[in-house]
């Protein structure tokens, strides 16, 4: 990732077709290794490539992939909406509170922690 970094920074700076050199060198001047191998591997995947197009190429690859959890999504009750359909989550909440009390007593485990 360094290497590709390295790369596009080299790209931003002006530097249309970066060398080994160029980018040991950007490397080099943050106190990272350079990779002989993989600054080879980069050269030869981005051959007669576009920058602009293989960053294109990227973002369509990466709107494919899942990016968040299974959440349900909430939204909450605007004016123009009727307070009926807020009453029943409301008292789901209410529910969900009483169980959570029930789950947090000490009454099932048989002693106190200040007796």
């Amino acid at each position: 990732m360094k290497v590709i970094a390295a790369y596009l920074l080299a790209v931003l700076g002006g530097n249309a077709n970066p060398s080994a050199g160029d980018l040991k060198s950007i490397l080099s001047s943050v106190g990272a290794d350079s990779e002989d191998e993989r600054i080879q591997l980069l050269f030869s995947e981005v051959k007669g490539k576009d920058i602009t197009e293989l960053i294109a190429a990227g973002r369509e690859k990466l709107a494919s992939v899942p990016s968040g959890g299974g959440a349900a999504a909430y939204s909450a009750p605007t004016a123009g909406t009727s307070g009926s359909a807020a009453a029943p989550a409301a008292a789901e909440a209410k529910e969900e509170k009483k169980e959570e009390e029930k789950e947090e007593s000490d009454d099932d485990m048989g002693f106190s922690l200040f007796d």
